[in-house]
């Protein structure tokens, strides 16, 4: 991936709180939902209830459609991006350690709903397999893409 298509879409990422998540059902319908989420690079973690529709749909097929969109007065200002790739669950425990000092950080108001929810949330990281970089800044509906395999695994 081109550094400046890479550094488009952290910044992107670094600068949203929320995204939204479509996952497949049993039946193949698409189920999208609003989830807050962080991010180290590239790798992008959110966080559910480990019975939510939404996991148990990431249990059975790990694909995954994602948007992400900051705020614009405007639509000369429009940024986003549009992400396909796989979720998939982190159950090691020093990932999820450092993935929750990662929420604090940006959420902090979070701190007391993890402790309480222990058990209970399940953890996932999405890889981007391909991004759509959505720019009006440079042009009505401009569009930036990067490919599977130009998109770095998220940090080990």
């Amino acid at each position: 991936m081109e550094q400046s298509s890479r550094h488009q879409i952290v910044q992107i990422l670094d600068a949203a709180d929320d995204l939204t998540l479509a996952t497949l059902q049993d039946d193949g319908a698409p189920h999208a939902t609003t989830v807050s989420f962080v991010n180290d690079g590239l790798a992008i973690y959110f966080g559910c209830s480990s019975t939510s529709q939404k996991a148990r749909n990431l249990a059975r097929d790990p694909r995954v459609a994602v948007t992400v969109d900051l705020p614009y007065d405007d639509w000369s200002q429009i940024r986003g991006l549009s992400i396909s790739g796989r979720a998939d669950r982190i159950t090691a425990p020093h990932e999820v350690l450092e993935i929750g000092r990662l929420f604090l950080d940006k959420f902090p108001q979070v701190g007391g709903q993890l402790e309480a929810s222990e058990g209970e949330m399940a953890l996932f990281c999405i890889t981007p397999q391909r991004v759509s970089i959505l720019d009006y800044r440079e042009g009505f509906g401009h569009t930036t893409y990067a490919q599977a395999g130009e998109v770095e695994e998220r940090p080990g």
